[in-house]
């Protein structure tokens, strides 16, 4: 694939822009995998195997994905929305490759993989794999999702129980039910859903006779939000995180 097109499939503009980057000399390439400096490439028709390749644009160092796979660790008070309302989109967390990497002709970017609340924080994932997404998203595959949730009132037994056996939300006469639950600690309660209905959490907990006070996304399917992943900020998930996923 030539130079000028690998930069194109990876979000950094259009061809003519791209092939701008790379007669400017703002590009260099990884000639393998153990390379510890980038070698300057000048000709944007130049072709290289785009499967593994390594390369760096603006002083950034970038690897070629035919498809983008991330995470983002959510902050407070971000919107999962191209065009939010009140607070700004998490896409602004991004930089500016992920969100205008080319889909069918159209700049569509990478896509939030389920929504998460303004006010709930945690795990989420990213992709411009529209199977990918179509997957986690139907309900038919029931992939868990795992939730810190403090609430207001102390926990007890009989709580978690109710969790666990299914309550009864307002839009639904059929019971809904937690995949596990457990109290972490007397405000603590961690709760595992195969469902995604509409502020799920928070309405199973107010069934309970409890309120969500803070809410965050801690892992999906096998995949754990890392300790070292500061809000706001992201990484690429790597093929064992994706096959944790579906574990």
């Amino acid at each position: 694939m030539q130079l000028q097109d690998i930069l194109y499939s990876q979000g950094f503009g259009t061809r003519r822009v791209c092939s701008g980057l790379i007669q400017q000399g703002l590009v260099q390439v990884y000639e393998s995998n153990e390379a510890l400096a980038p070698v300057p490439c000048s000709q944007s028709a130049t072709d290289f195997v785009a499967d593994g390749l390594r390369f760096r644009v603006q002083g950034v160092d970038w690897p070629y994905f035919e498809k983008a796979y991330v995470m983002l660790n959510k902050p407070m008070n971000t919107e999962c929305s191209q065009k939010p309302s009140t607070h700004p989109s998490i896409y602004t967390l991004l930089p500016s490759p992920l969100r205008l990497r080319p889909q069918k002709g159209a700049v569509q970017g990478v896509q939030a993989v389920g929504r998460l609340d303004q006010d709930t924080t945690g795990l989420l994932l990213l992709t411009d794999d529209g199977k990918f997404i179509h997957r986690m998203s139907s309900p038919r595959h029931h992939v868990p999702k795992v939730y810190e949730v403090t609430v207001k009132h102390p926990l007890d037994e009989v709580q978690v129980n109710k969790l666990l056996s299914g309550v009864v939300l307002d839009d639904d006469p059929k019971p809904v039910r937690a995949a596990a639950c457990e109290a972490v600690s007397s405000h603590h309660l961690r709760l595992t859903l195969t469902e995604g209905k509409y502020h799920q959490v928070k309405r199973m907990v107010a069934a309970v006779s409890n309120r969500v006070e803070a809410l965050s996304r801690s892992q999906i399917g096998g995949l754990r939000l890392p300790d070292d992943l500061a809000p706001g900020q992201w990484r690429w998930l790597t093929q064992a995180d994706l096959a944790s996923i579906a574990s």
